[in-house]
């Protein structure tokens, strides 16, 4: 038999629900809600003046996945990624490792790559901007070239990932130095007597070890990358040549959800790079259980 609660118990229960209760109104109102409403306007055509949704069906999926526009725009946010994600996940182990030791100035150091972390998007845009600048650039300045680092189409892309390879790096590398940290020192020293040098410690000791720190910043630098917005809006023009050839899925559903008006579509664009992350968390789940070692 159920025992009844007492009249304390009621006011705890009570209590409990009315701190939790703006946690619990902040996720529907800003995240189920929308999710739910991006949904039903990714059937839908919206009306003038964005008044007004019409039913139509699957006509946007058909219209955005026959156009050849998402198909460029998700190969685009592949390229972003594939340079974001191992490079900076790369660099930032090799750099976690070094400061993770024990030399002067340490903290220093750290801090210094962990800036651009807490720079405004903007001024990161800014700064960068005037650096990939063909005229009167810094970089092309110090080369002694004439390079079109972002209008130039076959190397736009590449600039755009080193862009945001250095915004994140200070990040990974944060979290990787607090994963190093939680590795018992008694694997180096068993590593040390057996003979271990100190590369074959960093590949047989410290990745395996450290793989479940890896793999969460792999796992979400992915989600990330593919939702890349903010540097590619504010980098690249509406007017730049190599827009195109840049250009992810995100600032295409800004284009046409906020410029052209076309909600419908735009929450189309949205739910199919959902799809899409779906995907690749399902497939990095399943890896997890091959490449991560838990000690």
């Amino acid at each position: 038999m159920k025992r009844k609660m007492t009249k304390a118990e009621k006011t705890e229960a009570r209590w409990c629900w009315f701190f939790i209760a703006p946690t619990m109104i902040g996720l529907v109102v800003l995240n189920f809600y929308p999710i739910i409403n991006t949904v039903w306007q990714s059937f839908c055509e919206t009306g003038d003046f964005g008044r007004g949704n019409t039913f139509v069906g699957l006509k946007n999926y058909i219209d955005v996945l026959s156009g050849g526009e998402f198909w460029i725009s998700l190969w685009n946010t592949f390229k972003y990624a594939l340079i974001e994600v191992p490079f900076s996940v790369c660099i930032a182990l090799v750099l976690a490792v070094l400061l993770n030791r024990k030399m002067r100035g340490r903290s220093v150091y750290r801090t210094i790559y962990f800036l651009p972390m807490v720079a405004a998007p903007a001024a990161v845009a800014m700064v960068w901007k005037w650096l990939f600048n063909q005229q009167y650039g810094l970089l092309n300045h110090i080369f002694g070239t004439d390079t079109a680092w972002i209008s130039d189409p076959k190397i736009a892309w590449v600039s755009i990932g080193i862009i945001g390879v250095w915004s994140i790096l200070g990040y990974n590398m944060v979290l990787m130095i607090g994963g190093l940290q939680e590795i018992p020192r008694d694997y180096y020293e068993a590593a040390s007597i057996d003979g271990a040098t100190g590369i074959r410690q960093f590949f047989y000791v410290t990745i395996p070890l450290l793989s479940p720190t890896i793999f969460f910043i792999v796992q979400t630098r992915i989600i990330g990358a593919l939702q890349q917005f903010d540097l590619i809006y504010m980098v690249m023009d509406t007017s730049n040549p190599a827009l195109g050839k840049v250009e992810t899925v995100v600032p295409v559903f800004y284009r046409y959800a906020f410029t052209y008006g076309n909600k419908g579509c735009g929450a189309t664009f949205v739910i199919l790079l959902l799809l899409v992350i779906l995907a690749l968390t399902v497939l990095c789940q399943k890896a997890e259980k091959k490449w991560v070692f838990y000690n």
